[in-house]
């Protein structure tokens, strides 16, 4: 089942043509990655995505829910971790955070729940930037270099959420200047000069 599609995105910033007609069809229980070199407009290509960001050209359908998960964390300083989850239940309608409180507990992070943004370190506001674009089990789950800042346990820990997500039909989209382990993907696509064009698995 097709959950996202863009059909000949554009996107331009005066001059500069960032994105030249970007076609992409995501399927549930997917993985799948961009790659790029930094200002090839990955970025740009997922806040369209997620509806964050006019396209000047085409359009991006996603079928579901989506889960948007920035590079910079959209966190409030002044809130702490259990407070921040308390506030996404309340804006997602939902009876209770359960799965945000799993999350806590895969990634390692209880021990803050307490603790104000302010005072966490960036890999830990990443953790919970990543909690909160899941917190409602989206359909559809864009990544934005979601890993930057982990270690290596909380990397490996990742990627095991992720394919707990795959199975459960989600569909993933990563996007991310280099890709390590490109095994884990059922594709990876390269985003140049305004193009996106297939790669090798």
């Amino acid at each position: 089942m097709r959950l996202l599609k863009a059909e000949q995105v554009r996107k331009s910033y005066r001059r500069n043509h960032v994105l030249k007609g970007i076609n992409l069809a995501i399927t549930a229980g997917t993985l799948t990655g961009i790659v790029g070199e930094n200002g090839s407009g990955k970025s740009t290509l997922l806040k369209i995505l997620a509806g964050e960001l006019a396209a000047d050209h085409g359009s991006a359908k996603v079928a579901g829910t989506i889960g948007y998960c920035p590079q910079e964390p959209v966190i409030n300083d002044s809130l702490t971790i259990g407070e921040h989850l308390a506030y996404f239940q309340s804006a997602y309608r939902l009876s209770d955070h359960k799965y945000a409180d799993h999350l806590l507990d895969e990634l390692n992070f209880r021990k803050f729940a307490n603790e104000r943004a302010e005072h966490l370190s960036g890999g830990t506001k990443q953790k919970l930037n990543l909690t909160l674009a899941l917190i409602h089990q989206p359909a559809v789950l864009l990544l934005d270099e979601p890993y930057l800042g982990f270690d290596w346990e909380t990397y490996l820990r990742f990627w095991g959420i992720v394919n707990e997500l795959r199975q459960n039909g989600k569909a993933i989209l990563v996007i991310s200047h280099l890709v390590f382990d490109q095994k884990k993907f059922d594709r990876i696509l390269k985003l140049h000069d305004g193009h996106l064009k297939e790669t090798e698995v």
